[in-house]
Formats: structure tokens, C-alpha cells, sequence
């Protein structure tokens, strides 16, 4: 399947931004139009990330094309973008190149020169893209830890599952792992070579939700100036991932379930019946049975994605995993940014008792941290969050301890009422005087 590369198009002139997607359309590519910066950052935010952005060095707002750069650059280093000007200046070009533009175009533009600039950027872009895939994959395979019996059986159901197109869904806490497991199935999977497409679902606005599941076409809606590709075929052939699918607007729950139920969709606006090859796993961290006996989910749908369900389990509860997730999270960041870093036993120990609520994804964020912060070979306990360094002392309510504690009352209480006489405090605690010194002394009274 042809691999989908993302355009920005921002102008404030419609025909020039026009112009410039009609002249970069074409297979492969899904071209995004905006008219100034800050529509630009909507775009991009609603989208994902684009491979490439053209845009006008003067725009109207606060947001001209070198601030663009800026503002890209904080949210997508990979991101090219070329800059166009009819008021090109030399000092301008510098500036944009060393704000990381990947070129500078005068107007008017050479359309010839600029489908070249374009192909050359997306070529790099094609070379990142895969090299990115392989790091993912190797820091996926890292992630994978199986040595806890929890673990072990949710790989040996994966194993069993990414066999067969069987719709799978993934339980548990935040950062438990969910994408990630999702992602070994489909690697494990015959559709290993094809799309693994991700759709956060509370992050789509509802008022985008069905379009970018499901795609439209042009004039579908307002603003609606080119066919746009939903998740549904970008995935096609291979997966399609739904996270936090309690959070799917009830209205296009009913759109879902027809698709999965026929294999088959129609854009928004579009006639055409689109046959659909994809493979679903959807995760969740809420309850989605109480979610369907709220109804705030379909049951109908439920049942349609819950064929085999697999729960991960908090790495609270697979401690076992810790050490092997430590060594794993080390070797990627210091492959990631170049560094030779190591945990000293003492901050490695302090890791192991921690909690983690964050779950895997707390530790691997803050070994990376370490790493990116680190200003010595080892790391010591000192460069860790307090919680972790400081964890609060569970109060520890043994049998022996009680006792004591409560030898101690009755002790005491005893020699108040008869003045600190031993003798006859033995007697009305009914022990021998000799016992009595004996308990003093065990409990550092005398």
C-alpha cells in the first residue's frame, strides 16, 4: 500500500495556496491547506504531524511564516517546511535556514523548481520516516518484558491472537503498555508489513471525529476544498488501532459498527463504497462494561470488540519486570542521545521499591530524563524525585509489636494506681514480680 505523506499548504491568498496544492497533489500525499499560522497550528494539531509545510513569510496575525518555523520546530523537529516571499531578503533567507527551514522560494513561483525542492524534501522525509520505524521496532521490542507470570500469559494470549484478524481488546492502567502491545500483535501478525495506524479517541474532536475515521470528500462540508483520507484507509491491509475507545461519540458508535460488521464504508459527502481490509484492536483505561450500563457505549459494539480481551497488569503488580525494563529503557535513551550512562545499585534499588502509578510509561519517561539530565557517568540516588528518594513509611502493625505496645498501657496504668510499687503492681496485673521486671526491662523501662 502507498505509504501516505502529509502537505501543508499555508497562504493567505487563496489562489496562490490553491495553486500550490493542486500543483503538489497527487498519489502518496494528502495535501492540508491553511491560511495563516495559527490555522496552520490547528491543522497540524488535528491532523498529526506533516512531513512538509510551505508557508508565507508574511501573514496576517502574529504567527508570520519565521514564527511558524519556530512554533514547528517546538512541536515536530522532523517536520521540513520551505519558505516563500515576494519580499525575499537576504538576511530573511539566513534567518529561516538557521531557524531550520529546509529552503527559501522568492515568488513568483517557478512551479517546476518548487515540485523539485518538494520531491527532494519528501525523499528525506520517506528516509526518516523508515529509520524511525526501525527504532520504534527495536525500542517496542525492548519494551516487551515477559519474566512475571502476569506477563508471560498476556504474551502467550498476543502470540496466540496475532496468528489470526481476531478484533482484540487491550485493558488497564495509563501507561501500562497498551499501544505498545498492540503494536507487537500487528508485528506478530501477517499484516506486519503494512499500515499500524493509531486513532486516539478523546483527543479527535467530535466535530472531526467522523471525517478523520472515516475520510470525505471534497465538498462534503464547509471548508471541505479536497478529498481527505481517513484513518480507515490509511490503515488499509493492516491495523488499526483505537485507543480510548470509551471515549467514542455515541452517535458514531452506530458508523463503526456498520464498518466492522460489513467490511465496508463511504467517505463523508462521498456514494462510492470503499471495501476495508483492516484489523482492529482498541484499548481502554475505564470501565467500558460500566460505560455500556451508563449508556455511554453501544453493547451491540462492545461485544463486537471485545472477541479477546487481554488485561495488563499494572507494573505494581510485576515487580519481577522492573529490572529488565531498567536495563531495556538504559540501552534505548543512551542509543537515542548518544550517551554511556549507568544507574548506580543504590539508585536502582530505589527504583525497584517505588510504585510506580505512572506505570511503565513513568519509568521509561524518567530513566530518558536522567539520562537527557545526567552530569556524570553513574547516577546517583541524589539525581532522583523526591517521591522515589523519600518514599513515606508504611506504618508496619505486626503481632509482636502490638503486644508490646499494649504491655506497655497496661504497665504503666498499673504502677500509676498503686504509687510505683512493683510489688503490688505485679499483683494486680497477676503476674510475679520477677515477670513484671522482667517486661521493664524487654521494653527499656527500667
Amino acid at each position: 500500500m502507498t505509504q501516505f505523506l502529509q502537505i501543508l499548504v499555508v497562504d493567505d491568498e487563496h489562489n496562490i495556496r490553491e495553486g500550490i496544492a493542486a500543483a503538489l497533489s497527487a498519489d502518496g500525499r494528502v495535501i492540508h491547506t491553511a491560511r495563516n499560522g495559527a490555522e496552520a497550528l490547528r491543522v497540524m494539531k488535528n491532523s498529526g504531524p506533516c512531513d512538509l509545510v510551505i508557508a508565507d513569510l508574511k501573514m496576517p496575525g502574529s504567527i508570520n511564516g519565521l514564527e511558524l518555523v519556530r512554533r514547528i520546530r517546538g512541536l515536530n523537529a522532523h517536520t521540513d517546511i520551505i519558505i516563500i516571499t515576494a519580499y525575499g531578503t537576504v538576511e530573511t533567507a539566513v534567518e529561516a535556514m538557521k531557524l531550520g527551514a529546509f529552503d527559501y522560494l522568492s515568488k513568483p513561483l517557478d512551479l517546476k523548481h518548487l515540485r523539485t525542492v518538494v520531491r527532494n524534501a519528501l525523499e528525506k522525509q520517506k528516509l526518516l520516516r523508515e529509520n524511525i520505524i526501525l527504532k520504534k521496532r527495536l525500542a517496542q521490542e525492548q519494551q516487551i518484558i515477559a519474566r512475571s507470570p502476569q506477563m508471560k500469559k498476556v504474551m502467550e494470549i498476543a502470540e496466540q491472537v496475532a496468528a489470526s484478524d481476531v478484533t482484540v481488546f487491550i485493558t488497564g492502567e495509563s501507561g501500562t503498555g497498551k499501544e505498545v502491545l498492540a503494536r507487537a500483535i500487528h508485528n506478530m501478525s501477517a499484516r506486519r508489513d503494512k499500515p499500524f495506524v493509531g486513532a486516539n479517541c478523546s483527543a479527535l474532536p467530535e466535530s472531526l471525529f467522523e471525517s478523520e475515521m472515516f475520510g470525505h470528500e471534497k465538498g462534503a462540508f464547509t471548508g471541505a476544498v479536497r478529498r481527505h483520507v481517513g484513518r480507515f484507509e490509511l490503515a488499509e491491509g493492516g491495523t488499526l488501532f483505537l485507543d480510548e475507545v470509551t471515549d467514542m461519540p455515541l452517535q458514531y458508535q452506530v458508523d463503526l459498527l456498520r464498518v466492522l460488521q460489513e467490511s465496508e464504508m463511504r467517505r463523508v459527502g462521498g456514494e462510492e463504497i470503499i471495501k476495508i481490509d483492516v484489523r482492529i484492536i482498541s484499548a481502554t483505561n475505564r470501565d467500558l462494561r460500566a460505560a455500556v450500563a451508563d449508556g455511554a457505549f453501544r453493547q451491540d459494539l462492545y461485544y463486537r470488540l471485545n472477541v479477546v480481551p487481554i488485561d495488563l497488569p499494572p507494573l505494581r503488580e510485576r515487580g519481577g519486570d522492573i529490572p529488565l525494563l531498567i536495563e531495556g529503557f538504559l540501552r534505548e535513551c543512551n542509543v537515542l542521545h548518544g550517551k554511556d550512562i549507568a544507574l548506580s545499585q543504590k539508585t536502582q534499588d530505589l527504583l525497584m521499591r517505588h510504585s510506580w502509578p505512572g506505570n511503565v510509561r513513568e519509568l521509561r519517561n524518567l530513566i530518558e530524563r536522567l539520562i537527557v539530565t545526567a552530569d556524570s557517568r553513574v547516577i546517583e540516588p541524589a539525581a532522583l524525585p523526591d517521591e522515589i528518594r523519600f518514599p513515606a513509611r508504611e506504618q508496619q502493625f505486626d503481632l509482636e509489636s502490638a503486644v508490646s505496645v499494649a504491655e506497655r498501657k497496661a504497665i504503666l496504668a498499673a504502677l500509676e494506681q498503686v504509687s510505683g510499687n512493683r510489688q503490688r503492681a505485679a499483683e494486680f496485673l497477676g503476674v510475679s514480680v520477677r515477670t513484671l521486671h522482667y517486661k521493664l526491662k524487654k521494653l527499656g523501662m527500667i
